[in-house]
């Protein structure tokens, strides 16, 4: 399951840090779910990753962040994966999102924000645009 753990996690960009902050305790609430509460939540997890990385990208964009191209390439794939795996869920078949919540959102949201996400945390504290 993912637990946003500051020590590990916090990248000393305040939006960055909350908005991660919330993809965790949305995904762990979505791994701990019942059948009844999973495709609500699965929803909410999927709109809300689709604006975390919108975000992302916005600021990517604003202060031309050199990798851009990776990073949202990666974004694009994961909400490819959450938006097929939507389709099962939207149809009652939760077992492979549930299976992909629990075991490799967690990974990847850690890989995530110990590369890319802190690269550009970095990159923005580096231009001034930490806002």
């Amino acid at each position: 399951m993912i637990a946003f753990d500051t020590a590990r996690h916090a990248l000393g960009v305040a939006q960055m840090d909350a908005t991660h902050r919330e993809f965790a305790i949305l995904a762990a609430e979505l791994a701990a779910a019942d059948d009844a509460r999973f495709p609500a939540l699965y929803a909410e997890l999927l709109a809300h990753t689709r604006a975390h990385f919108a975000a992302e990208d916005a600021q990517m964009r604003a202060s031309r962040f050199p990798a851009i191209g990776e990073h949202s390439n990666e974004h694009q794939r994961v909400l490819g994966e959450l938006t097929a795996f939507n389709r099962g869920v939207q149809a009652g078949r939760l077992q492979l999102a549930r299976a992909y919540a629990r075991e490799s959102l967690p990974g990847w949201f850690d890989l995530h924000l110990a590369t890319m996400d802190a690269a550009l945390a970095a990159h923005l504290k580096r231009v001034g645009t930490t806002a």
